[in-house]
């Protein structure tokens, strides 16, 4: 009975995708370029970076998600294509304490946003001549953690002897 009055008391996270779009992308066919065609099996590297910030209205924030992906061929060092793409969500979030908000913009937003991130990185792979781009789910909870223990190993580091 008090679990349920502790829970009619607490506010309800309300989080709501008020708008996504790419805000920058570059991509390059180097072996068009270069006038080669190649059916060269891809070795395809990602990174994947993340940024977050309060915008000027109240309660809205967004994300973005900074996609590098270089393919080089397997079999030698000659790169296929560049990818590098800016990838925007527009949210409006209430009830999220401050103490939890950095991580719910880090892990909950970007998991919102990447199947449209997804969809726009296979279509452009594909209109740019290589097989569509699928890319694997990116655990972002993990990503969080790998980060946040980074920066504290990097200022323990830091410290004076």
């Amino acid at each position: 009975m008090a679990d349920e009055s502790a829970n009619a008391q607490a506010p309800q996270v309300q989080m709501r995708v008020l708008g996504q779009f790419v805000r920058d992308m570059s991509f390059e066919n180097i072996m068009a370029q270069k006038g080669i065609g190649t059916d060269a099996q891809p070795d395809v590297q990602v990174q994947v970076n993340l940024d977050a910030k309060k915008r000027s209205v109240e309660n809205q924030y967004e994300t973005a998600i900074k996609l590098n992906v270089t393919s080089k061929a397997k079999d030698s060092d000659d790169v296929l294509f560049v990818l590098e793409i800016d990838y925007v969500g527009v949210f409006h979030i209430e009830n999220v304490p401050d103490d939890q908000m950095h991580p719910f913009l880090l892990i909950e937003c970007p998991r919102m946003i990447f199947p449209f991130l997804r969809r726009v990185v296979s279509d452009v792979t594909r209109d740019g001549g290589f097989p569509p781009l699928n890319l694997e789910n990116i655990d972002f909870l993990n990503m969080y953690r790998s980060e946040l223990a980074r920066r504290q190993a990097e200022q323990a580091n830091q410290k004076p002897s």
